[in-house]
């Protein structure tokens, strides 16, 4: 496997590092390299530099279905700005003494840490998750707990964002918060177009349940994808949660269940999600008036607006506005 994804890029770009080891799961692998070290023409621009390293010339990955060569040693560590630590499916198992210091030292120097699935073992085992809160697949949170006691675990959401550590649960989840990061560097923008080509959802909450409680029924439900779309198109209007249903023919509480089912959310989180990324775009493309993007959002009041946002991106809206604002996209991307 080389690495063509990278080559010839701008050398100012943020720096990202997938730190792999044996046994690693090739699926994340798939998942950080296809939002993080793809080419985005549709863009126009390059988001990010990227780099595959291992300590060892050759590693194979989980089962031994593939052998990872011609990658970076573990000095490639040293120059990332955002550093993705190994998943494996065999948790016991003690990470390489040499890959726990590169992570301690990336963490040291201020690098932004992810980890995918068991990654989190990963930073837990190296020592930078103490006090902090992170997640982990649902299926390890007793263990996870048994070993690793000062570290908040949150073990029902798909990912946590806690500033310079961030963790998935895994599996897609891993899409979810590769599709986070982009959005917090680059603007909902953009994460809409890299989301467009995963054909992926844009915008999943990292609150959201990993998983459905309840069995499977026996009759699978109607999507909610109408639903959804004919609401997307009238974010601007007072919709309630009650309009939602009544436009499904069903009660409020079947809706509930519906959306749980099939989004792992609640109706109301989803609006208010929805009617949020709607400003962060309105934003984004230049529209300067709180009061405007309030209104055309479904926010209501700019107030409301200034507090969702903040509680979404972790910006006011006049941060957000320079960080990511009049952002410009090819015709093609930006439909």
């Amino acid at each position: 496997m080389t690495q063509d994804s990278s080559h010839d890029r701008p050398t100012d770009l943020h720096r990202v590092v997938v730190l792999v080891d044996e046994n690693s799961n090739p699926f994340e692998l798939g998942c950080a390299t296809e939002i993080f070290g793809l080419r985005r023409p549709e863009l126009g621009r390059e988001l990010y530099d990227f780099a595959l390293c291992s300590p060892e010339p050759r590693t194979v990955l989980r089962d031994g279905f593939f052998t990872l060569t011609g990658v970076a040693d573990l000095t490639a560590v040293e120059q990332a700005d955002t550093l993705i630590v190994p998943n494996r499916p065999d948790i016991e198992v003690p990470r390489r003494p040499a890959v726990l210091a590169a992570v301690r030292r990336a963490h040291a120097r201020g690098t932004r840490l992810l980890g995918l699935c068991s990654g989190a073992f990963t930073l837990a085992e190296a020592g930078v998750l103490s006090g902090r809160r992170a997640t982990a697949h649902w299926q390890w949170a007793d263990r996870f707990r048994a070993r690793f006691p000062d570290v908040h675990l949150e073990p029902d959401v798909l990912f946590v964002d806690d500033g310079d550590i961030l963790t998935a649960a895994g599996s897609a989840a891993a899409l979810d918060l590769g599709l986070h990061v982009v959005r917090r560097d680059h603007g909902a923008e953009v994460a809409n177009a890299v989301s467009r080509r995963l054909v992926f959802a844009a915008h999943r909450d990292g609150g959201q349940r990993q998983f459905v409680e309840r069995p499977l029924p026996a009759v699978p439900e109607e999507s909610l994808a109408a639903l959804l779309a004919w609401a997307r198109e009238r974010l601007d209007q007072p919709l309630t949660v009650a309009d939602l249903a009544a436009r499904e023919a069903v009660s409020a509480a079947t809706l509930h269940r519906r959306f749980r089912a099939q989004l792992g959310t609640t109706p109301l989180a989803w609006l208010v999600g929805e009617r949020v990324a709607l400003a962060c775009r309105l934003i984004e493309r230049g529209e300067e008036r709180l009061e405007v993007v309030a209104r055309e959002s479904g926010l209501g009041t700019a107030a409301n607006l200034r507090s969702r946002l903040r509680r979404e991106t972790g910006l006011s809206p006049s941060a957000y506005r320079r960080r990511f604002g009049r952002v410009e996209l090819p015709a093609a991307a930006g439909t």
